[in-house]
């Protein structure tokens, strides 16, 4: 996604993988809300809609909520469920689509940094220079450590089992079993992912210390302990354990090098925000990078990615952190599971925790005191007087959307599309299921400046007030 969005900027992104090909299973199993128009903003949502199924029902918050919240603020009000195998394949054809050069079977060793560029090394001795690289190399990041970035955080007390199987039983008994298990035990269950294989989950009988893989009989064991049946197990083509810990890099950028993903952050999988929040890590970064690169970002740019991505991240480690306690066997926290499970019956709470798991509530200081409710907040899909907004963002530049027909973004036009008007219909969905929101977004709005990730710079009509927060967020004008 970040190598995409680096060319679709005007950069020459070269992106090195350490494996020799995809891996072929899945850690995740769907998109949420905003990265569906991150995918829509540049044109792929299509592609993902082909080979996901849509979803709007409850239970991502910690396995409660009794339904999907209506009136999300979004024209695409579901979860898609799609493989992480889909994700990546879709992901990298429309990273080569736009030019990006892949190369497998790098594994990076060493890296040493100056005024000028990175030189990076690799395992077969060769060694390359660049004058940025970003580590989106997971949890036990490479990058990470060779920058000296700290990754504090808070270790796992708990160790969940993972596997993709096959099963020996009817599906009809095995569901029965976690109907029953899951009563009191939610970190349990198997789901069929559609090739034969199953993907089973268990609690481990304690934590690992050295995070091993698990043996096909510790699976069977630990489900036959937890519930009293093993599901006739066997052919695993995935076995692993994951904690509960949660750390993140005390800061994304050291010098030239900078994080993303959960090179940047680790939590537990508890409403499947892992993924998600890597895909808007880079949609973040990866304009402001473009713009470091073509010599064109304003003074402080790019520092912007850690101060706007870093709190969004600390407020996923809460909200899975608190997910972990209210899935807890113990008594005081089955007793705040059954206050917070009647809270969620209330539409407002169940839409204000499910905005947490989607991304839709995340706001970014982009302005002072006083400003519009919409500045620092994505601009949900609209109709435009031509087309949607989300077709007029595929360009990957900022968007002025001027209801007044008077303002001009002049000296800015190779980095900003203006858009002259805005149908001001409430919602811009065609999908099944969408929402109209809290009504129409732009109402009372007369022109508002968008950064090249859709969020919300600048609401007003004053001439002199755009130019300064074009120049702001976009730099200096072109000298005609």
């Amino acid at each position: 996604m970040l190598a995409s969005e680096l060319r679709l900027g005007g950069a020459r992104p070269l992106l090195l993988e350490k494996e020799a090909g995809p891996s072929g299973y899945s850690r995740a199993l769907g998109l949420h809300v905003r990265s569906i128009e991150v995918m829509d903003q540049r044109g792929l949502l299509d592609r993902f809609l082909a080979r996901g199924q849509q979803y709007r029902v409850g239970g991502f918050f910690a396995g409660l909520g009794p339904a999907w919240p209506e009136g999300l603020d979004t024209a695409h009000s579901y979860v898609l469920g799609i493989p992480q195998t889909v994700t990546e394949e879709l992901l990298a054809e429309h990273a080569r689509e736009t030019g990006v050069e892949i190369r497998h079977g790098h594994e990076l060793t060493g890296l040493a940094q100056d005024a000028e560029g990175v030189t990076a090394e690799f395992a077969d001795g060769t060694r390359l220079r660049a004058r940025w690289l970003v580590g989106c190399d997971g949890g036990r990041s490479t990058v990470r450590a060779l920058a000296g970035i700290g990754f504090p955080g808070l270790p796992a007390r708990h160790e969940t089992l993972i596997a993709e199987v096959r099963i020996g039983i009817p599906w009809e008994e095995v569901v029965a079993v976690m109907t029953e298990v899951r009563r009191t035990q939610l970190r349990f269950g198997a789901m069929p992912l559609g090739d034969g294989f199953f993907r089973v989950v268990v609690p481990a009988a304690g934590l690992s210390g050295d995070r091993s893989a698990p043996t096909l009989a510790e699976l069977r064991e630990r489900l036959l302990a937890v519930g009293g049946n093993d599901f006739g197990v066997h052919e695993a083509r995935r076995l692993a354990r994951f904690g509960d810990g949660t750390r993140q890099a005390e800061r994304y950028r050291a010098g030239r090098v900078l994080l993303a993903g959960d090179a940047a952050h680790v939590h537990p999988p508890t409403g499947g925000q892992g993924l998600n929040l890597g895909v808007q890590d880079a949609f973040n970064l990866g304009w402001k990078l473009a713009a470091e690169v073509r010599g064109q970002a304003p003074e402080g740019l790019l520092d912007t990615y850690h101060s706007e991505r870093h709190p969004v991240a600390a407020a996923v480690l809460d909200n899975t952190r608190a997910q972990m306690e209210l899935m807890s066997e113990e008594p005081g926290a089955r007793a705040v599971r059954r206050l917070v499970a009647e809270l969620m019956d209330f539409e407002e709470v169940n839409r204000h925790l499910i905005g947490k798991i989607t991304a839709v509530d995340v706001r970014y200081a982009c302005g002072g005191e006083g400003e519009h409710p919409l500045v620092g907040r994505r601009l949900r899909d609209v109709p435009l007087k031509e087309g949607r907004l989300y077709e007029a963002a595929r360009t990957g530049r900022g968007l002025l959307l001027d209801r007044t027909g008077t303002l001009a973004a002049e000296g800015w036009e190779d980095r900003v599309d203006r858009v002259v008007g805005a149908d001001g219909a409430a919602d811009a969905g065609t999908e099944d299921g969408a929402d109209a929101g809290a009504g129409d977004p732009l109402a009372g709005v007369p022109a508002a400046l968008l950064r090249p990730d859709g969020h919300v710079v600048w609401v007003g009509d004053d001439p002199a007030e755009l130019r300064a927060r074009l120049e702001r967020w976009f730099g200096a004008p072109a000298v005609s």
